[in-house]
């Protein structure tokens, strides 16, 4: 499936971390739903971080944040507020190939956050197998979609495309005017504790 989306662009950037945007989606609540203590996460389409800093936040000194973005401006963003928070060391900055996220390291990721990007991805089939690849066996994907941007259809196909990658549904979120599940990477015998 190849998307018809556009990425969103650098110079908007302000309006995906805005107080209201943190007021309506409560980026705090997914967080603390999805990530431990020392674990290490995958926030993929990290943009200036309105995921990325809260992860990092809970994961504390002993975890890690992968935050993964095609754009440079958007990394740079990212990295001047973890600086000021006082974050950065917690972080590891990645910029993603056009299409590829480009990371080598398979079966090392807990958890990963896909959250408002999937729709602007070229190869979401790819993705699926690439994010299955990085995630632990039983490792658990947030993928969040906004609701006047991706059809019912169109999310629908990427859940296909997610359950023929291995993965299966578990405890759909509510997400305010989004379309959200979470998702675990198939492991006979893993018991759910999330």
């Amino acid at each position: 499936m190849t998307s018809r989306h556009e990425v969103f662009p650098v110079s908007r950037a302000s309006h995906l971390d805005g107080w209201l945007r943190r007021l309506l989606f409560q980026p705090d609540r997914l967080v603390d739903a999805c990530v431990r203590s020392g674990e290490k996460v995958l926030d993929i389409g990290c943009g200036p971080g309105f995921f990325t800093l809260p992860i990092a936040r809970k994961v504390g000194d002993t975890g890690l944040v992968i935050a993964v973005d095609v754009q440079d401006g958007m990394l740079d963003m990212l990295r001047n507020k973890a600086q000021k928070e006082g974050l950065l060391s917690r972080i590891r900055l990645h910029k993603a190939k056009p299409l590829s996220l480009g990371l080598t390291e398979p079966e090392c990721i807990s958890v990963v956050f896909a959250c408002y990007v999937i729709h602007e991805v070229p190869d979401i089939a790819h993705l699926m197998q690439e994010v299955y690849a990085q995630l632990v066996p039983g490792g658990i994907f947030l993928i969040v979609e906004p609701k006047f941007e991706v059809s019912p259809s169109e999310f629908e196909t990427t859940l296909d495309l997610a359950t023929a990658a291995g993965f299966h549904k578990i405890n759909p979120p509510s997400v305010f005017l989004s379309r959200a599940v979470l998702l675990r990477k198939n492991q006979a015998g893993f018991a759910e504790d999330r």
